[in-house]
């Protein structure tokens, strides 16, 4: 607990997750399937490396990712390719010898489907002369996938318009990508009895049952949650009166109303305003993208007589939900960090305001950009450069690599502006401090978001997802944790409720657990997309290992809960805050603790993923967890910048419950039950059904979105639009004074 003692410990952590990230990255790359020329038994090519490569491009450019998937990493309302063409290969392949071998006798129907999924596992690559030779079986299945696809795609232009400007060739790459995922799904790894994807998809037509590893790996897995629990909670119960919010809490806490009411802003402060005002109408907007997504589901995508589609497609509408989920969250947590950084420290560089501001407005034009490009790339706007301006395809990283590296810049930027605010400050004994973890954490974000640069379109698929997969969960299951960790111990600590050190106790400790766990953890997304079998693993162990944490914050509910009651008579100044801050907590245990460890286990993950319980996990984990800590980061800001008259408490209030039962409504009427039906389906039909458009457009999966419009309106309605109608409306600047007449001295003496 001493803290010049506590760069060890965080040291040790942090090398071992990035070793085990440079462990399967290396190995990702030595092992990764062959994208190499496919011949038949007399040597002739049936289609060469650059045609896969080629579809691959095509894949990405059309924004395919955000409408089906491949190897289950993408979007659910289109096939998963991976699957359908595995089936699809299974039939054609059965088909090829039923019509050489008549009559069809039940004995001779098994012994050809028996057949056919030996023919499947059978792995014809040559690595010295770096090719693929398959039969005449799988070569019929080939050209019958060209016709599929062609039929298939023709057939869905009315929900993926852009696909018309796509001509027969760029077609027949798409269906030889999609040929390639199904041979890397089927063949078995070198040496190996399972495939590249451990068996993934499930299709016992094509042979794919999972292997054993997966009940191993998933017994092994349970067998360390219960004795590392054991272990932490052990620690928890000797230790939690020096970590935690039961360890001492400060003596006179400040957030009365009146004293809140009176609190007068510097102009660093009033500067971050607008980036929370941004944030509420970026979130409107992505919920009404959420609208569209849903409604393309439903078949209703004409307004007053205009199909919609046409301009906002399917693939656009979910680009924009994805990543203005990103945006809205980060300009939150961008404008909070700065006005926390300015409560704790009146002594601010000059220049500060200048650089937030210029912050600001590199942030609008990345949001702008991106969304344009998000919205035009995949109808072929931007030609030749589509992933430079446009849409690259790669769920949650579809902005263009331009406004990739201007977001890059906004982070080196905004890392810079925490260290220049800490800088004068900065000592030996204070290195731990919570403006320091801040600077700290941002810093690590900034580094981590250099994995997007690194693959390109034609880059092998399995290769390009790692890197995708090391910003999405580095970020998200991490680093993201940290953040938000730290965010609230601050936000804690400002409402006087823990001391400084008790705050950076907190941090410290939610550090090395969520390092722990979430930086080996990564490996959980590589079960099944032709990764090495190591992974398998080491996912199934530390991704289970994340939800100790969740149950250690859980447990500190109760106490965080009791904490208003400290106040007294006086009353709390930040009660509407603390409301969003309690959502937190009781997401945290639902959606990423229970929702998690729902679908991480390998054996359920196998039959699961990529199905709705995933979406289930996501949206109850990241709107609950981190929608509910941006928003209570700006109403915590938002009720000292609005003049105390003009704070609506009531709206406030009414809009969080709003926003969190319609998410608990969208939860139970729809993602939860959608789920478990597709999961059934899958164990009783084969993946490739689940994800059909014969089951999407299935009665019960209709009634169930239908079902979800019941919860977004209580969510948007009652929650989303009376926020940001708050943000536009009720502003009324309070004077500015210079930082020495801040509240920063009066508010943190420790850090003054």
């Amino acid at each position: 607990m001493k803290p010049a003692n506590w760069w060890l410990p965080l040291l040790i952590v942090v090398l071992i997750g990035l070793g085990s990230l440079l462990f399967v990255g290396s190995r990702t790359y030595s092992d990764a399937p062959p994208m190499v020329d496919f011949i038949n038994r007399s040597g002739e090519k049936i289609f060469s490396r650059e045609q896969i490569e080629h579809g691959q491009v095509a894949f990405l450019k059309y924004g395919l990712m955000d409408f089906g998937s491949m190897f289950g990493d993408g979007a659910g309302r289109g096939p998963d390719f991976t699957a359908d063409a595995l089936h699809e290969m299974a039939l054609a392949m059965q088909d090829f010898y039923s019509a050489a071998s008549p009559p069809h006798t039940e004995f001779t129907r098994d012994a050809i489907a028996a057949r056919v999924r030996r023919e499947i596992k059978e792995n014809g690559y040559d690595s010295e002369r770096g090719l693929v030779r398959i039969n005449a079986a799988q070569a019929h299945a080939y050209s019958q996938l060209l016709v599929h696809y062609r039929d298939y795609f023709r057939g869905k232009l009315p929900l993926l318009p852009a696909l018309a400007n796509a001509d027969g060739n760029e077609i027949d790459d798409l269906a030889t990508f999609f040929f390639w995922g199904a041979w890397v799904s089927g063949t078995q790894r070198p040496g190996k009895a399972y495939s590249y994807t451990n068996n993934w998809p499930y299709d016992p037509e094509a042979g794919n049952t999972p292997p054993r590893s997966t009940l191993i790996w998933s017994l092994a897995a349970i067998l360390g949650l219960f004795l590392v629990l054991g272990v932490v909670l052990f620690l928890h119960g000797r230790f939690s009166q020096l970590v935690g919010w039961r360890a001492r809490n400060r003596e006179q806490p400040s957030l009365t109303p009146l004293w809140v009411n009176h609190f007068v802003p510097t102009q660093m402060q009033r500067a971050t305003y607008k980036f929370f005002l941004a944030a509420a109408l970026l979130f409107v907007l992505q919920v009404f993208s959420g609208v569209l997504t849903v409604h393309n589901f439903l078949g209703l995508n004409r307004v007053l007589g205009i199909d919609v589609a046409q301009f906002i497609s399917l693939v656009s509408a979910r680009g924009w939900h994805l990543q203005l989920a990103l945006l809205w969250i980060t300009a939150c947590w961008v404008g909070a960090s700065f006005f926390l950084l300015s409560a704790s420290y009146s002594n601010q560089p000059p220049g500060q305001v200048g650089l937030v501001n210029l912050l600001f407005w590199m942030f609008v034009a990345m949001v702008v950009g991106n969304l344009a490009g998000v919205m035009l790339g995949p109808l072929g706007v931007f030609g030749e450069y589509w992933n430079l301006l446009g849409n690259q395809g790669w769920e949650f990283v579809e902005m263009g690599k331009l406004w990739q590296s201007v977001l890059m810049g906004i982070l080196v930027l905004w890392a810079f502006i925490l260290f220049r605010g800490i800088r004068a400050n900065w000592g030996r004994q204070q290195r731990w401090l919570l403006p320091n973890w801040l600077f700290y954490c941002v810093v690590a974000v900034s580094l981590l978001f250099l994995s997007s640069f690194v693959a390109e379109p034609e880059t092998n698929f399995v290769i390009a997802d790692f890197w995708r997969w090391a910003v999405v969960h580095m970020w998200v299951e991490a680093f993201f944790e940290v953040f938000a960790t730290i965010l609230v111990a601050y936000v804690m600590y400002l409402m006087g409720f823990v001391s400084q050190q008790g705050a950076s106790r907190v941090v410290y400790i939610a550090a090395l657990l969520f390092l722990g766990s979430g930086l080996l953890g990564l490996s959980h997304n590589f079960y099944w997309n032709a990764k090495p079998v190591a992974t398998l693993a080491v996912g199934s162990i530390f991704s289970t290992l994340q939800v100790v944490p969740l149950i250690l914050l859980s447990l500190e509910a109760w106490e965080f809960r009791k904490l208003p009651s400290q106040q007294g008579s006086a009353g709390f100044g930040q009660a509407e805050a603390f409301l969003f801050l309690l959502g937190v907590n009781f997401w945290n245990f639902l959606g990423a603790g229970v929702f998690g460890f729902l679908i991480n286990l390998p054996i359920i993950n196998y039959y699961e993923h990529g199905t709705y319980l995933t979406v289930n996990h996501g949206h109850a984990a990241f709107m609950g967890v981190y929608g509910n800590l941006s928003l209570a980061a700006l109403v915590f800001c938002s009720r000292y910048l609005i003049s105390g008259d003009a704070w609506p408490a009531a709206l406030v209030r009414r809009a969080f419950w709003s926003i969190n039962i319609g998410l608990m409504l969208m939860v139970l009427m729809d993602l939860l039950p959608v789920g478990f039906d597709q999961l059934v389906t899958v164990i009783d039909r084969g993946f490739w059904f689940a994800r059909s458009e014969e089951y999407i457009q299935s009665d019960t999966f209709q009634w169930l979105t239908w079902a979800r419009i019941v919860g977004g309106v209580v969510f948007t309605f009652g929650g989303v639009l009376p926020l940001a109608w708050l943000m536009l409306s009720r502003y009324r600047a309070r004077k500015a004074v210079e930082p020495t007449d801040g509240v920063g001295r009066d508010i943190t003496p420790e850090f003054g």
